[in-house]
């Protein structure tokens, strides 16, 4: 079998309404959610293969101390869509910016940030 990711666990600071954006931009689902490490709240959003584990600790997320305390940890999170387009309108119509279009064999990108800053490449391979 070849390894695949399951998901990627990232601290924001209200991970109701981060999962909330990404169920309207990429028509994702709220698979569970609930309590969390430390007192915090977890939010799993995503397909029925894959998702993101969408994390705040008790009090919030703060600048220091260990990966699950920091705020926007990462680089950035890649989405492969199947409609670039219409994931750029469902994007804007969430109220964020999507910049730095780009075309590259085999296909096209934009990048937007969400209100903790955190980046995500949208893809769409032609």
């Amino acid at each position: 079998m070849t390894a695949r990711l399951e998901h990627v666990n990232f601290t924001t600071s209200d991970p109701d309404a981060t999962a909330q954006m990404l169920c309207d931009v990429f028509g994702w689902t709220i698979r569970w959610s609930g309590p969390a490490l430390n007192g915090g709240r977890t939010v799993h959003v995503g397909s029925d293969d894959d998702y993101v584990a969408i994390y705040s600790p008790a009090g919030g997320p703060g600048d220091g101390g260990r990966a699950p305390e920091r705020l926007a940890s990462l680089n950035h999170v890649g989405v492969v869509v199947g409609d670039l387009d219409a994931v750029e309108a469902r994007t804007k119509a969430a109220g964020l910016t999507p910049m730095n279009h780009g075309s590259y064999a085999p296909g096209r990108r934009f990048y937007f940030l969400d209100a903790d800053g955190i980046e995500y490449e949208v893809v769409s391979y032609d």
